[in-house]
């Protein structure tokens, strides 16, 4: 192999030289720059009169030679006053120097600052805080959750949530400006990188957060997406000892397992979003008001649920302190193992180390009334004697999606035998709708059409229903899925209206900016899906021991809430203080927790009739067609 010359030799000097970017390009431009400067001064001062402008008397000195030649590098137009020919040539090459040589600067100067700006913009800086809220994805569900916990930071000095998402940082921070508005103390921040990349995840210090939540995407696989962002976090080299507070979704019950084993070493909680959306749906079909309950429970506006550790309880049956607390409302214990028990045998006596969970204002709210004697009304409680046997059930789904099975597998769970629901969906469906099963209690009658088509509504005889069930098309992009469901809710309103056979619309929406255009239809009850689902991971991700609450709360088994007629309980039409409700359903084993004012159904401003948790000595005035929201086991 033959000897490199000498120009293949500063070739590759140079391109080396080059390759180490903009600062070095800099740096050589400047060198070269401030070498045709100073060479040319030392011309001028050298040479001396003969240099120097016409008609001077003494040479230029280098000082003065330099600076005259840097004006001319940095504007041409300042040698057209020059004299005298030497200076003239001196400062005719400074200046053409200093058009490529300056000029080129000058260019590398602006591209890099450019360059800057450009990072800058996509947020590529590491976040240095401590403490804060790391949101790992981008999806509607954050326009949710970042009021949820700037509301929880309200009575902190100082709040910090962090965001990476493969989106542009300032199209991020335009989002989060016009849909959220001012988030008061807590500071937002935006970064741009994939979640899955444990590289980029570095940037928004997951290390030192105290609690991760992580979105699943719209698109593509989700489950998928979540389990390699959590791999991401919990395999880092970086990452530290203890465990990981991280709050996720998993819409496939099959995947949960493979969560449990990435949080052997991590308190990973994922929430079931399928399974519980369903069984809300199915719970509020048959309960009106029930969505609002949950979102009252859930959401950090209201009331929230705590555990507090009281010593003065222990040895006493859980049922006796149910009246302990006038703005508390007890629900269950923590076991001091850690073991969450919603709504235990009443008469389960706590013992040492044991925790009350309750729904208060906050944690300070929870003191006890410190009442010798409890002003129960006994005179007004009501027998527990049993109801009459419930007569069989006529419902109707309108629409298909991956939660419409379950919400039927759950309706069986619910209605008496012999009762049945029909399916209206389009055709294609039926294959779906056939696979479903076996059912123990439901009829299921499948019909084929568009759900838009107001013929095939009257044709069904919709006042013959008892519950009326609106699902989204969750194959259309969200806004026109809700566009259609809109379409149907104002049929069935205007159906209803024209036949006085009261039965109840539950509506499924998936943007809840919808629902205020769907109140106009005057449905039962909405859910908004993915609003629900962001105020549990809101409240989890504040307070992971919530899970095992939230599990034991949505899980069919066990206690659940129910809304039932204050008849049973109290005498209506008088006014009846809270404390002598409680005791109406602890003489039938269930806990009260609020009370549903029916005629404000369709009034926002009075969260639509739903009252949790409320002062206890306040009397109320229940009429018949009230409800008592209770935790019971039927």
């Amino acid at each position: 192999m033959s000897e490199p010359t000498l120009k293949e030799r500063w070739n590759y000097w140079f391109d080396n030289y080059m390759s180490r970017g903009t600062l070095a390009l800099i740096g050589g431009l400047s060198v070269i720059s401030l070498v045709i400067i100073f060479l040319v001064a030392a011309v001028i001062s050298m040479g001396g009169v003969a240099f120097a402008p016409e008609g001077a008397t003494e040479g230029v000195s280098f000082v003065e030679a330099a600076w005259l030649s840097l004006m001319r590098t940095l504007d041409a137009g300042t040698m057209g006053g020059d004299t005298g020919w030497g200076f003239r040539l001196a400062m005719f090459f400074v200046t053409l120097g200093g058009v490529f040589i300056i000029s080129t600067l000058i260019g590398v100067l602006t591209t890099g600052v450019e360059g800057k700006i450009e990072e800058l913009r996509k947020g590529r800086s590491r976040v240095l805080e401590n403490g804060h809220t790391v949101i790992l994805g981008w999806s509607p569900q954050i326009f949710t959750i970042i009021p949820e916990i700037v509301t929880a930071n309200e009575n902190q000095s100082k709040g910090v949530i962090v965001i990476l998402a493969d989106k542009d940082k300032v199209e991020m921070e335009e989002e989060i400006q016009a849909r959220v508005g001012n988030t008061g103390k807590t500071k937002v921040i935006c970064r741009s990188g994939l979640p899955i990349d444990p590289s980029e995840l570095e940037i928004v210090s997951p290390h030192t957060a105290r609690a991760i939540i992580v979105l699943p995407p719209e698109e593509g696989e989700p489950d998928s997406a979540v389990i390699k962002t959590v791999l991401a976090l919990t395999n880092s080299p970086k990452r530290h000892a203890e465990p990981y507070h991280i709050v996720t979704q998993i819409s496939d019950a099959r995947n949960l397992s493979v969560i449990k084993m990435l949080g052997a070493k991590d308190k990973i909680r994922a929430v079931l979003t399928g399974d519980i959306i369903a069984r809300v749906t199915a719970q509020t079909s048959r309960q009106s008001g029930l969505s609002m309950v949950y979102t009252e429970l859930l959401n950090f506006g209201g009331d929230e649920i705590y555990f507090k550790e009281e010593t003065g309880f222990t040895g006493k049956e859980f049922g006796t302190l149910l009246n302990a607390y006038e703005n508390s409302t007890l629900i269950g214990i923590q076991q001091a193992d850690g073991t969450v028990r919603v709504m235990p045998p009443l008469d389960t006596v706590l013992a040492s180390g044991d925790k009350i969970i309750a729904i208060s204002a906050d944690d300070n709210t929870i003191v006890q009334n410190g009442l010798k004697t409890i002003p129960i009304q006994t005179s007004q409680i009501h027998s527990g004697a049993r109801r009459e046997k419930a007569p069989t059930e006529k419902g109707l789904l309108i629409g298909w999606n991956e939660s419409a099975a379950i919400i039927t597998q759950e309706l069986d769970n619910y209605v008496p035998a012999g009762s049945s629901i029909t399916i209206v969906a389009d055709e294609s469906y039926e294959d779906d709708v056939n696979q479903v099963g076996p059912y123990k209690n439901l009829k299921i009658i499948f019909r084929g059409g568009d759900t838009n088509d107001r013929t095939l509504l009257d044709d069904l005889n919709v006042a013959d229903y008892d519950h009326v069930i609106v699902l989204a098309d969750t194959r259309l992009e969200t806004q026109a899925a809700d566009a259609r469901t809109l379409i149907t809710l104002l049929h069935l309103r205007d159906i209803a209206e024209k036949d006085e056979t009261p039965f109840s619309i539950v509506s499924e929406m998936l943007d809840l900016r919808n629902r205020e255009l769907a109140e106009v239809a005057k449905v039962n009850d909405f859910i908004v899906s993915d609003h629900l689902i962001s105020l549990m991971m809101s409240q989890l991700a504040e307070n992971g021991e919530l899970y095992d609450v939230f599990v034991d709360l949505f899980d069919p088994e066990g206690a659940e809430i129910y809304l039932k007629p204050a008849s049973d309980y109290v005498e209506t039409g008088k006014p009846v203080n809270f404390y002598t409700v409680v005791e109406a359903a602890r003489q039938r084993n269930e806990i009260a927790i609020g009370y549903r004012i029916v005629n404000d159904q369709h009034n926002a401003e009075k969260s639509y009739g739903v009252f949790t948790n409320p002062k206890k000595s306040k009397e109320i005035l229940l009429s018949a067609n009230d409800k008592v929201i209770v935790l019971a086991e039927e």
